[in-house]
C-alpha cells in the first residue's frame, strides 16, 4: 500500500462544490483513473481519502491538498498524475503528486494556516482599504461570535496586507487551530464589507513540517 499527496487547483466550475461532495468527486476520479483505491476496515469500509482543510462554498483555490491511499507498490508517480488528471473534472488541475510516509500524521492535523487573496468586486478608494486594514492590524482584540460561541479573531490573523500587484485586493493569512479556524469572511465583516461582493481564492495551504 502507498499514500500519495495530491496538490491541485479548484477552479471556477467547482466553486460551489462542497467538502462532502469533493470527497465523492475524488473517489470517482480515482476509480475512473483505474487506480486501486484502498478502503478502511470494518463493517462499513470507506475510501481512504483525506482532505487537508475544507474550502467554503464560493471560494476558488490554487493550493488544495488531498491524501489518497492506493493498494499498489513501486508506483510511477508521473503515470499516476497523468491518469488522475485525465479522469478529473475540467476545473481540477493537478499541480503536484508525491509519496507520503504511511506513518505520517493525518493531513488535517498538519494544517497550520491558509493564505487567501481577497478581491473586491465593488471598488472602494485605495486609501479606504488601507485604513480598514490598518485598523485591524492595530487592534488588540476582535471579539466575534460563531454558532453561539464567542472567540477572538485577532490572534487568528497572522498576516493582513494590501496586495500591491492587483488593484482592489488584499492578502490575509489565517491560522487553523483546534476549535478555532480563521475565516476570510469574518475578516471582511469586521472591515465593514460584504463577503458576497468579493472573490476569495486560497493561494496556499501551509502545513507543519513533520519528522518520522
Amino acid at each position: 500500500m502507498i499514500r500519495i499527496r495530491i496538490t491541485y487547483e479548484k477552479g471556477e466550475g467547482m466553486r460551489y462544490t462542497g467538502n462532502l461532495d469533493m470527497q465523492m468527486v475524488w473517489e470517482r476520479t480515482i476509480r475512473r483513473a483505474g487506480l486501486p483505491l484502498a478502503y478502511s476496515q470494518g463493517f462499513h469500509p470507506q475510501p481512504r481519502i483525506q482532505q487537508a482543510c475544507p474550502l467554503p462554498l464560493g471560494f476558488l483555490s490554487l493550493d488544495e491538498i488531498v491524501d489518497v491511499w492506493l493498494e499498489m507498490e513501486e508506483p510511477d508517480l508521473e503515470c499516476i498524475r497523468t491518469a488522475i488528471q485525465k479522469a478529473s473534472p475540467a476545473s481540477m488541475i493537478i499541480t503536484r503528486i508525491n509519496l507520503v510516509d504511511l506513518r505520517s500524521p493525518t493531513l488535517q492535523t498538519r494544517v497550520l494556516s491558509s493564505l487567501y487573496q481577497v478581491t473586491l468586486l465593488e471598488p472602494i478608494p485605495e486609501a479606504d482599504l488601507e485604513t480598514k486594514i490598518f485598523s485591524i492590524q492595530q487592534a488588540v482584540t476582535l471579539p466575534r461570535e460563531r454558532r453561539g460561541k464567542t472567540y477572538d479573531l485577532r490572534p487568528l490573523i497572522e498576516k493582513l496586507e494590501v496586495n500591491s500587484s492587483i488593484p482592489q485586493s488584499f492578502m490575509v493569512q489565517l491560522a487553523a487551530r483546534e476549535g478555532a479556524t480563521g475565516r476570510p469572511e469574518e475578516v471582511l465583516l469586521v472591515m465593514g464589507m460584504d463577503p458576497f461582493s468579493t472573490r476569495i481564492t486560497r493561494m496556499k495551504t501551509i502545513l507543519m513540517e513533520v519528522e518520522i
